[in-house]
């Protein structure tokens, strides 16, 4: 009889490690209070992390600016320095998984910038960046760091392109094209050797950054509202978010290899806000903060039907803007904590981290794989040539210490040019130049409407 009673409970209830993950919020005093999160209407993460810093992008009028936070300068925060190099709003910020110390942040004056912070935080207003990644026609919106070569990143802009630098040159060493309107999220693979986008047109692809074309193409979710894409780590899928036609939140898992089919999809609520996915590779756990919401829904990720399993709900009455998800490596694992997470409020960047209950002290090897470490795997040159590496892993054992900082040294610095204001005879010459142009076209295509007519007749 308790053989068949275990068997019955073992069809009903689902076996996993992670069933009872549980988060929770870190005290007041431990937050970073009295931040000012920009409340733009550009959909990004707002907020970045690394194992020692948080940067959170500022509410700020004229020119862009964002707060780079050491871990230990929480709580009631008084005033600080901003790093300020930007023209236009600073629309996402990224953290170099190399280098704790790097930053990029992308801006709505078309370029891309480079910051090396110092150990402990900064003492006064950085105006400076270490590269500036001049190229973009238009406003940037994303920055994403390569997963395992060092100083390769990727960026999008509303010029519709993507392109991927190697920011030790300030040079876009490949540029993609193929969108035909904005590229709302975009997302290396494990391995960083295909990226995957969601545009305003209601299509996602996926791209071979060296190859410049994009490989794979369907349409996703048919809402007007934003839409964004991960991949799966190691399962090499891809998850998508969005609308669906009647404006339900939903979401849909698919093959690279056949985008147009979806293995999973399926509604979730009708809240209005943006959902922001994060998946944690080595717990298979995916995390979906709605912007606007206060709960933070999390599932866990299967190789077989149903694919994806609904574990809980982190529960807040304090909506968010933003959200990030920490690299594994600033984990406590003394706690089981297998995810650790930064949500920003308008006034307030909040920890919060989610731990697997357990009783024993010792170290659980079962939820605490090795994980891609502080080391890359390739150069840049090398991945640019064409070669693919896994990343590099290191175990949590003992608790992970982060490397010494390890200066950014650029091959070639590139630099804004600040044109000077034209005086009044230089304008004037210049409307002379641009009318002689104007009716030098209008010439040329009165010559070819009579071509076409003649060629007609």
């Amino acid at each position: 009889l308790l053989s068949f009673c275990l068997f019955v409970m073992s069809r009903i209830v689902r076996s996993s490690k992670f069933r009872h993950v549980f988060g929770t919020a870190e005290k007041k005093e431990n937050c970073f209070d009295g931040v000012k999160v920009s409340g733009s209407a550009w959909d990004s993460n707002k907020v970045a992390a690394s194992n020692k810093f948080v940067a959170a992008i500022w509410e700020s009028g004229g020119g862009g600016s964002f707060a780079c936070l050491a871990n230990e300068n929480n709580g009631k925060l008084g005033s600080f320095p901003l790093v300020a190099g930007h023209k236009g709003k600073v629309l996402d910020v990224a953290f170099s998984p190399f280098n704790d110390n790097l930053v990029a942040s992308v801006s709505e004056d078309g370029n891309g910038r480079l910051w090396s912070i110092p150990d402990g935080g900064l003492t006064e207003t950085m105006v400076d960046p270490t590269q500036t990644l001049i190229g973009h026609k238009r406003k940037v919106g994303s920055a994403n760091f390569h997963p395992t070569a060092e100083n390769i990143l990727a960026t999008t802009s509303t010029d519709y392109t993507v392109k991927v630098w190697d920011i030790e040159k300030g040079e876009a060493a490949c540029t993609v094209t193929g969108h035909s309107d904005i590229i709302q999220s975009v997302d290396w693979n494990y391995d960083g050797s295909l990226l995957a986008t969601t545009s305003k047109d209601k299509k996602i692809r996926v791209i071979d950054p060296r190859g410049d074309n994009v490989t794979a193409e369907a349409t996703g979710h048919p809402g007007v509202k934003g839409s964004r894409c991960i991949w799966l780590g190691e399962k090499g899928n891809i998850f998508n978010v969005g609308f669906s036609r009647s404006s339900d939140r939903c979401y849909s898992i698919l093959d690279p290899r056949k985008l147009d089919t979806p293995i999973v999809k399926q509604n979730i609520d009708t809240s209005s806000g943006i959902l922001m996915p994060f998946y944690d590779n080595d717990t298979c756990l995916l995390f979906l903060a709605g912007k606007g919401d206060g709960n933070i829904r999390y599932y866990e990720v299967a190789d077989d039907s149903p694919y994806i399993h609904y574990v809980s709900d982190y529960k807040s009455s304090t909506p968010q803007l933003g959200m990030c998800m920490r690299p594994k490596t600033a984990c406590d694992v003394g706690a089981c904590e297998v995810v650790s997470m930064v949500k920003a409020c308008k006034t307030m960047l909040e920890p919060i981290h989610f731990c697997v209950p357990r009783k024993s002290e010792l170290f659980q090897d079962d939820i605490f794989p090795d994980t891609p470490g502080q080391e890359p795997a390739m150069t840049a040159a090398e991945w640019l040539g064409g070669a693919n590496k896994n990343p590099i892993k290191v175990s949590l054992e003992g608790g992970f210490v982060a490397k010494p900082k390890t200066e950014f040294k650029p091959i070639a610095v590139k630099e804004v040019k600040v044109e000077k204001p034209k005086t009044e005879a230089e304008m004037k010459q210049e409307i002379v130049d641009l009318n002689k142009r104007v009716a030098y076209l209008e010439a040329e295509l009165a010559k070819k409407d009579a071509k076409i007519k003649e060629l007609q007749g």
